[in-house]
């Protein structure tokens, strides 16, 4: 990935709502492209950020990151554990790609692949339902994860 073609499409979405693309939110930005499969919370975001930019302040984070959520630039979610995460949207899928969520070592795959284009035109055409937008989350365990240990956990964290 192209972290600073990526930032130029949010400089431009950003302006295209009215918004500029300050050198504050160019620095949630960054963090948020340079950590995307870690489904970051907006208090991992403010200490990975805090690091280059030591004057920021957690308010500030959180009001980046709702208005990146208020203009689809990320996905703001929860899987089950409290934590708001914050998720960019690719542009190369029309929805938000979907996750696998283990319960019992909270292990996080995502999923980039859609597989409700059927169930979306079935919607459409028997309901007059036409979905903009979808995202779905499996939750459950993964055959290798026992309670004490996951090797999936642990062949992520090395």
């Amino acid at each position: 990935m192209n972290i600073s073609a990526e930032i130029e499409k949010i400089k431009r979405s950003l302006m295209e709502n009215g918004s500029k693309l300050t050198s504050q939110r160019e620095i949630i930005v960054r963090v948020l492209l340079e950590n995307e499969k870690d489904h970051l919370s907006a208090e991992d975001v403010f200490m990975l950020v805090k690091v280059k930019f030591p004057e920021i302040g957690l308010a500030t984070v959180y009001r980046t990151l709702e208005l990146l959520a208020e203009l689809q630039i990320v996905a703001k979610m929860n899987f089950g554990d409290g934590v708001a995460r914050y998720d960019l949207r690719g542009e190369d899928h029309e929805h938000m790609h979907h996750h696998l969520i283990c319960q019992r070592c909270g292990a996080l795959e995502e999923i980039k692949e859609d597989w409700l284009t059927e169930l979306e035109e079935r919607l459409e055409k028997e309901y007059g339902f036409k979905v903009l937008d979808h995202r779905l989350d499996f939750t459950g365990t993964y055959k290798e994860c026992s309670n004490s240990e996951c090797k999936r956990l642990n062949k992520a964290v090395s």
